[in-house]
């Protein structure tokens, strides 16, 4: 009861902040409506009111405040409206409509999932390496962190790019860039997670004449597990990320990549939040997930979350 107090709280009040946020932010808009429709503004025209900080604007035309929540096209929505588009993008329209959110989500949830997948195994391959590879660890794991510096915007135009121009489209080039971004935390996570055993406990397996594999798949898997979780949860939230992000360079038409960036071009600023809210609404989806399996794995292997 306290944490969905708490929970409602913080709602309520980045609710109020959004809303305040709204005036300031469109109340130009609305004042340009009204001159064009006849109503009496202050100042007068448009340039002066270029001129004039929105603060002194709302202050001189306190009538306008009332029509800054409701523009067709605000340059900041107010919640309700985003909230009327997820309703009415969602529940309203057909799953095959390409305006419907939930047909643009599952595009791009299938490029996260191809991607998170492969990032995870090759995160754990390299992990695996690492721990047991001194060779390995000396000359993959600086390579791993310097290839997160590559800014991914910068970096998936070139992947796109060289794998267009070897005949390779469609699901697998954003699957690439979701998995570049999700290995990195499966990798440190596990690489954590395997080196987690303490001398003690590696001792004692030696003392029972136990193989590299024994020690592997009895000890080190195990006492890996909670950090690989909380790895793959970071890791899927990044894959989400880079399946966005690798539809934008390919003017995609279909996923909430492409959904952000036809709301750019015609300047639909409430469907660009819209599918704001509805990636995050799945990625919130994708990790609760994780946890629910989080809990059922470490529960069925005795170890405590």
């Amino acid at each position: 009861m306290k944490t969905a107090l708490a929970v409602l709280s913080v709602l309520a009040a980045i609710a109020v902040i959004w809303y305040a946020a709204c005036v300031p932010m469109n109340i130009k808009g609305v004042l340009d409506a009204a001159e064009r429709s006849g109503a009496e503004v202050v100042p007068a025209t448009a340039r002066e009111r270029r001129d004039m900080g929105p603060i002194g604007l709302v202050a001189a035309n306190s009538f306008a405040i009332g029509d800054v929540w409701s523009q067709d096209r605000p340059r900041l929505p107010a919640p309700h409206q985003v909230a009327v588009e997820l309703w009415e993008t969602t529940v309203e329209k057909k799953l095959t409509s390409k305006r419907s959110l939930i047909y643009h989500g599952q595009v791009t949830l299938s490029a996260t999932l191809l991607g998170f997948v492969i990032g995870t195994g090759l995160g754990i391959l390299l992990a695996v390496g690492i721990v047991h590879s001194r060779v390995m660890d000396m000359s993959v794991m600086p390579w791993a962190i310097v290839s997160q510096t590559i800014p991914i915007i910068a970096l998936a135009p070139m992947i796109i790019v060289v794998l267009y121009s070897i005949g390779v489209q469609g699901i697998l080039p954003k699957a690439v860039i979701s998995a570049y971004l999700s290995f990195f935390p499966v990798v440190v996570g596990m690489v954590k997670g395997l080196r987690s055993p303490d001398q003690m406990q590696l001792d004692l397996l030696k003392t029972y004449n136990a193989s590299l594999g024994q020690g592997f798949w009895k000890l080190r898997l195990p006492a890996s597990m909670p950090y690989l979780f909380a790895s793959l949860k970071i890791g899927i939230a990044a894959s989400l990320v880079g399946a966005i992000v690798g539809e934008l360079p390919t003017g995609a038409v279909a996923g909430l990549g492409a959904r952000l960036l036809a709301g750019s071009y015609y300047g639909q600023t409430v469907q660009i939040w819209s599918a704001l809210f509805a990636a995050a609404i799945l990625a919130a989806a994708l990790v609760a997930l994780l946890g629910v399996i989080e809990r059922l794995v470490l529960k069925r292997m005795g170890v405590q979350a």
